[in-house]
């Protein structure tokens, strides 16, 4: 592993809001060179540039062999995690005691042991520690908005949540087009990179005394045309539903929902024509996509320099824990 980037997901496992088995190495945005491999191993070669995939694409399952999925079946993503290679076993020890796994990536490591199906060819003149977002957070956002909702040129969009996967949101809505980009945040800090990347608007629901939805609703008539989670909360998740067009509009959910809540909402909401939808690595299926978007990187089709906040060296990794906590990144 030569980069990986800190996604907020990580965190939910240390705070209890994703479940996982412990102990385990987190970990899964991240972009390396293959040290060795399996002797059945035929698509991959030491030295080969790498990003590791948390949503694998074994092109065996109906969901990679139908063109709507993108969710491999060989995915560890379940209500209930194994945290293990998919032949049942785990390739860390410490002091003699098996480790997890972590969505098949765990890239909180110097080495690391992934699933040939679970690790995508790049070009290796690619910039590994810029990259390496595409593993997580880019692709997450930028295809929440190309790949799963398909959003049009001339549509109004509205983006909950300005941490670096609603950024990637912010960015694959100026490049389909949207004419209204209404980022929403209660850090007003991260509203001039928004502004920078496409944002036409942004807003604090703090600065209101009316419900978000509400607001979204008086400012684009009806409701907006496409909106997104990017925050992984239910209150927020029904309120990205709510502030869509009450019959033609379509909400996606992309931030990670917390284990064990269940949200409550006005059937209505659906019943009037909303399309409510996920989005898990933004709907890419991931081996034949990341090469992909890593070339289009290179082409300059998109930036990932804003994305970057902060460049730690590994032993400081749990200060950079603290800096997303406290939204400076």
């Amino acid at each position: 592993i030569v980069a990986t980037g800190i996604c907020r997901s990580d965190d939910h496992v240390v705070t209890g809001a994703l479940a996982m088995p412990f102990p385990i190495i987190l970990g899964h945005e991240a972009a390396g060179v293959i040290e060795s491999v399996g002797e059945k191993v035929t698509s991959l070669k030491p030295g080969d540039a790498v990003i590791p995939l948390f949503v694998p694409q074994c092109g065996e399952c109906r969901s990679c062999l139908n063109t709507k999925g993108n969710l491999c079946i060989k995915n560890d993503l379940s209500s209930s995690p194994t945290g293990l290679m998919a032949d049942g076993t785990t390739r860390f020890t410490c002091k003699g005691k098996a480790i997890h796994h972590f969505i098949g990536t765990s890239t909180f490591t110097e080495y690391t042991v992934v699933h040939e199906t679970a690790a995508a060819k790049i070009d290796s003149a690619a910039p590994l520690e810029k990259v390496c977002l595409i593993g997580c957070g880019f692709s997450t956002g930028y295809g929440a908005v190309l790949q799963t909702a398909k959003v049009e040129a001339g549509s109004t969009c509205a983006v909950f949540g300005l941490g670096g996967v609603g950024l990637s949101v912010v960015m694959g809505c100026k490049a389909a087009g949207a004419s209204r980009i209404i980022a929403v945040d209660i850090n007003k800090d991260k509203f001039a990179k928004a502004k920078e990347l496409g944002a036409t608007e942004c807003i604090n629901p703090k600065d209101f005394k009316k419900p978000i939805h509400e607001v979204l609703t008086e400012m684009t008539g009806q409701g907006v045309d496409y909106s997104f989670e990017v925050i992984g909360r239910i209150e927020t998740m029904t309120a990205a539903l709510a502030s869509c067009h009450y019959n033609y509009g379509v909400s996606v959910i992309v931030g990670v929902p917390p284990a064990a809540q269940k949200i409550t909402f006005d059937p209505m909401l659906i019943f009037s024509g909303r399309t409510w939808k996920g989005s898990v690595f933004g709907g890419w299926k991931s081996k034949d996509a990341v090469p992909k978007l890593v070339a289009d990187y290179m082409k300059k089709k998109f930036v990932l320099d804003p994305l970057i906040t902060h460049t730690l060296p590994f032993t400081k990794i749990n200060e950079g824990f603290d800096l997303l906590r406290t939204g400076k990144r």
